[in-house]
């Protein structure tokens, strides 16, 4: 029995990071109390107040639930060969674009705040491991070593999330190109060795 309590309290924690995160993705950061989310979110403060210690823990909370969801989603994309490797470049900026384009706004503001920058410091670490254990998972089907695969992922994603918060065509065109010139490089470069 308690299993399944701890479960629907994880469940409904979730459910209420979700829905205020998408709140304050509409209406940003600033001016909403805790009781314009439970209002917007369709929660009452009481029941808001169990699950965070306050406003501050349910912004940190909900932003890196929500955005690792977000790298999830992107993740469950990524390919696994270099056949499907240009196409998924091609398309995945405005996939990101049309489905979390809000999402990045958001943690940006937040992340970018002095009260929340550690979070998004720590954040973002655990981001670097992951794209760089999916480039150590890439090293053998493209030939190419994982610290060359890493920085390009990158690339990839700052021009993704760039489109996504500005819809800045040349930019995501010139990076794209150069990273596509830089794969075709690596992957004659170390097919040769």
């Amino acid at each position: 029995m308690r299993t399944v309590n701890i479960k629907a309290r994880e469940a409904k924690k979730r459910e209420i990071m979700e829905k205020v995160f998408d709140c304050y993705a509409e209406s940003g950061l600033n001016n909403i109390s805790m009781k314009d989310i439970a209002d917007r979110s369709g929660f009452n403060v009481a029941s808001v107040y169990q699950y965070f210690e306050d406003l501050d823990d349910l912004i940190i909370q909900s932003t890196e639930y929500v955005m690792t969801a977000v790298e999830d989603d992107f993740m469950a994309l990524a390919p696994n060969n270099i056949e499907d490797l240009w196409k998924f470049i091609d398309e995945i900026p405005y996939w990101t674009a049309k489905k979390h384009g809000k999402k990045y706004c958001l943690m940006y503001q937040v992340y970018t705040n002095p009260k929340y920058k550690k979070y998004g410091q720590e954040f973002f670490k655990g981001v670097d491991q992951r794209y760089t254990e999916y480039a150590r998972s890439l090293e053998s089907k493209l030939n190419i070593p994982y610290e060359k695969i890493t920085p390009l992922i990158f690339i990839l994603i700052r021009a993704s999330v760039h489109y996504a918060l500005f819809e800045d065509e040349f930019y995501l065109k010139s990076q794209l190109a150069v990273l596509k010139e830089t794969l075709i490089l690596f992957i004659d470069k170390y097919k040769r060795k």
